[in-house]
């Protein structure tokens, strides 16, 4: 009897770690905004990721929604308000389209284009130990939705389907942008 009862034990055990290990690998990644990345990519020694994107237009896409000359392009294509049209906003807020549990609370649509919108959302890769792993190589990019960046992300909006187009010119303009870490 009391073998019976350590191997239902045992058993109940074992099926109760399956599926927590089972339901970590479910979570999914949420957005968590610009602030969350500046707290580690501010630094020089991290590639100064942050201030190179606070300075891009990228971080004012948003904003510039609002410009006079945003409300024109706008009026042109029949569209009262560019901040609230989805027409503009899938390309000037990062996850504007993403259900509302996968923003966290500190995301913010005001933040404009952001790097999750090149690395993913945030929420499974933000910490040390995880970033610290996916730059030692030991870390699977999908299993937590990172994405190291590439031109595929950039031609979703910066192509021919834009109101205000100008022929995108990806290496010099992936220049502006890149933002690497320095080895050593």
């Amino acid at each position: 009897m009391k073998k019976s009862l350590w191997m239902v034990g045992l058993v109940f055990v074992l099926a109760l770690v399956f599926s927590m290990n089972l339901f970590a690998q479910t979570e999914k990644a949420q957005y968590i905004g610009a602030a969350k990345c500046k707290m580690c990519h501010t630094a020089k020694a991290k590639g100064e990721a942050h201030p190179i994107w606070a300075k891009s237009k990228h971080a004012t896409a948003y904003t510039t929604l609002a410009t006079e000359e945003a409300k024109a392009v706008g009026k042109k294509a029949g569209i009262e308000d560019p901040q609230k049209s989805p027409k503009c906003l899938k390309c000037h807020v990062t996850a504007f389209d993403a259900p509302a549990t996968a923003k966290a609370a500190t995301y913010k649509m005001e933040d404009g284009v952001t790097c999750e919108t090149c690395h993913g959302p945030g929420s499974l890769y933000q910490s040390m130990k995880v970033m610290k792993a996916l730059a030692a190589g030991t870390q699977d990019h999908a299993a937590v939705s990172y994405n190291p960046g590439d031109l595929k992300s950039c031609v979703k909006c910066h192509n021919q389907e834009s109101p205000t187009y100008k022929p995108f010119k990806a290496e010099q303009d992936w220049k502006s942008i890149a933002h690497p870490t320095p080895k050593g």
